[in-house]
């Protein structure tokens, strides 16, 4: 199977049927290229999928990840970061691999197959050149012919006509002998020719024409040896990092299997765990003994002095400790005194380890100076030791008072932890602390979070300043306006309210109300123009009235 054989005489048809597999070619690069556009634009848009939902720093999302869910979660935009590479490679390896090597092999392609048709051509126009001499003698052959017949007969009509002179029957006889010389001589020439053309003609057809054939015949099927090559080579690109991918799929689930719900329940409890215990139980009233109404104490020492059980916040509240102290809608108090215990003790933990991380840092960089004054003092040309003493000492301040500092945050720590005597009973009673409190409980390590309603992150009172006294809340209180009474409500069971701003109350008594719940678990009620306070909700059944009056 020859094309030089085959197709002797299809030389446009073949210069045709090679543009055109050119043209595949181009066609399939093409392909290919945008197919590398379309991987680098995915494995873009997968990157910014990735950053979109990357945690943010120092923010409340990235505290989050300390749950293994949300760990999960980020390992899994991580590994998408590393899927996403492998479509980078795939386009990189497509454009190195196929798009450059088929560009150049088409430009060498079109170079030899130009050639071998220019040699074609060439081989036509000789062979067409050959057929011309060919024609040419031809018709010179016959015309002399011809004139050689003419002469003869000229010749044997003067001679057979005696009118004509001897000399010029002798001069026709010698014009016809020319002419028939003439014509053997293009009779010679003609042949000559042919025979030469005839020769031309067979190794045109024979030799010439099959060898170029021959040789476009293997280029062609060397370009559909290379594409097939290169679609191979397509699909290898790909097959090359599904191994890569794998691994990244491999390590989402990996990453999935590692989500521990319990571990997760266990950080909520920490993030959210106040310290104070739930109520204690509600003492039996003797109705068959005169009843006894409990007058609210106004200290916690009273409470404490007579024995009483303490009553602790968390079980009938929502969350808010301390509703009756005034808000402060100044900074958050230097000790953290406005939280509960367990968050608070978090908090100066937190406050801790910064200090001695800045501690540390000073520390370093005092290191680095006093090196360097060392090298001023052995090599004086390199700079005055001098000129560093200022540095060093102001270094040396900033390590006093981070200490300072530390020492300030760490005493208010060992506090917490019941590690050092508590502050003065004044403190404590601002603070809202209680005897019957678990110090065990409160040292659970967990990182700082806010409560689950937000509540412990608002600045609600001074309770840990040793400057601020309990009688600064009540002058505050002693300035407002008495507040108007909106309803009325009954005690659903007896509460003692031994802690400063509450009121206690006895089951089936009614008083009026005179603030609603505002959703921290509390509501304000008044007994008379003097006694009012806080009650849990849960205690009391409310009975909204506008046209409620003070007693």
């Amino acid at each position: 199977m020859s094309w030089g054989t085959e197709l002797w005489d299809q030389f446009d048809n073949l210069e045709k049927h090679t543009q055109w597999g050119i043209d595949i070619l181009e066609k399939y690069i093409k392909f290919v290229k945008e197919r590398t556009e379309i991987e680098l634009s995915y494995a873009k848009q997968l990157r910014n999928l990735a950053k979109k939902y990357q945690p943010k720093k120092n923010s409340k999302e990235e505290e989050e990840y300390r749950y293994t869910a949300c760990k999960a979660f980020l390992s899994t935009l991580n590994e998408m970061n590393d899927y996403a590479g492998q479509h980078e490679v795939i386009s990189e390896n497509m454009t190195s691999n196929i798009t450059v090597e088929l560009a150049r092999y088409v430009q060498e392609l079109k170079q030899e197959r130009k050639s071998y048709f220019h040699d074609g051509r060439k081989a036509q126009q000789h062979i067409e050149i050959c057929w011309k001499q060919l024609e040419s003698s031809k018709r010179r052959f016959e015309r002399d012919c011809k004139e050689a017949d003419r002469a003869q007969q000229y010749f044997e009509k003067m001679d057979a006509d005696i009118n004509v002179t001897k000399a010029d029957v002798e001069k026709a006889r010698q014009q016809a002998q020319a002419r028939h010389q003439m014509a053997e001589d293009s009779k010679a020439d003609y042949s000559s020719i042919l025979q030469k053309f005839n020769h031309e003609q067979h190794e045109y057809y024979h030799t010439h024409i099959p060898n170029i054939f021959q040789k476009i015949q293997e280029m062609e099927e060397r370009r559909i040896v290379r594409i097939g090559e290169s679609m191979k080579t397509y699909a290898e690109v790909d097959r090359q990092v599904i191994p890569i991918i794998g691994k990244c799929l491999d390590e989402i689930v990996k990453a999935a299997e590692s989500i521990d719900q319990k571990n997760d329940s266990q950080l909520v409890i920490e993030a959210y765990k106040s310290g104070f215990e739930p109520p204690g139980d509600i003492e039996f009233e003797d109705y068959t003994q005169p009843m006894k109404r409990t007058v609210s104490d106004n200290s916690l020492s009273n409470s404490r002095g007579e024995g009483k059980p303490e009553l602790k916040f968390g079980g009938k509240s929502k969350g808010k400790l301390w509703p009756f102290i005034k808000k402060n809608k100044g900074a958050t108090p230097e000790d953290f005194s406005n939280l509960p215990p367990e968050q608070r003790r978090k908090k100066l933990q937190q406050k801790v380890d910064e200090l001695n991380k800045e501690i540390q840092k000073e520390m370093d960089q005092r290191d680095a100076i006093t090196k360097m004054k060392d090298v001023y003092l052995k090599n004086p040309q390199m700079g005055d030791p001098a000129s560093l003493d200022h540095k060093l000492t102001e270094v040396s301040q900033n390590i006093e008072k981070l200490r300072l500092e530390a020492q300030k945050f760490e005493a208010w720590l060992a506090e917490v932890e019941g590690r050092l005597p508590a502050r003065s009973e004044q403190a404590r009673r601002q603070s809202g602390m209680f005897d019957a409190q678990n110090p065990a409980t409160v040292n659970n390590c967990a990182q700082d979070r806010e409560s689950p309603d937000g509540s412990y992150t608002e600045d609600q009172s001074q309770e840990g300043e040793v400057k601020v006294l309990a009688t600064d809340f009540d002058d505050e209180f002693d300035e407002e306006e008495p507040l108007p009474a909106i309803g009325t409500c009954k005690a659903l069971y007896t509460f003692e309210g031994q802690n400063e701003g509450t009121i206690s109350v006895v089951e089936g008594e009614t008083l009026y109300v005179i603030e609603e719940d505002k959703g921290d678990g509390w509501t304000r009620i008044r007994r008379n123009e003097d006694e009012e306070g806080y009650v849990p909700t849960s205690y009391v059944e409310v009975y909204l009235d506008k046209n409620a009056k003070d007693p």
